[in-house]
């Protein structure tokens, strides 16, 4: 799947924007999870690149993090 088909999918998903982000949108990272995966992106960049990793890689960074 090149960057062109992952905007597509992404745009069809629920996101959230971190907490932190205020009101000033500053810069955060937008989440959106799917049955297979979490998606990344950057809040500024709505259409830009997404980064995807699996529901189990997602969980492992979240317990380092």
């Amino acid at each position: 799947m090149n960057t062109a088909e992952f905007s597509a999918v992404a745009s069809g998903l629920a996101w959230f924007k971190s907490s932190y982000s205020g009101a000033e949108g500053g810069d955060c990272v937008e989440v959106a999870a799917d049955r297979e995966a979490v998606h990344i992106r950057d809040s500024k960049a709505l259409t830009g690149p997404v980064i995807r990793v699996s529901r189990e890689a997602w969980a492992g960074f979240l317990g380092e993090a």
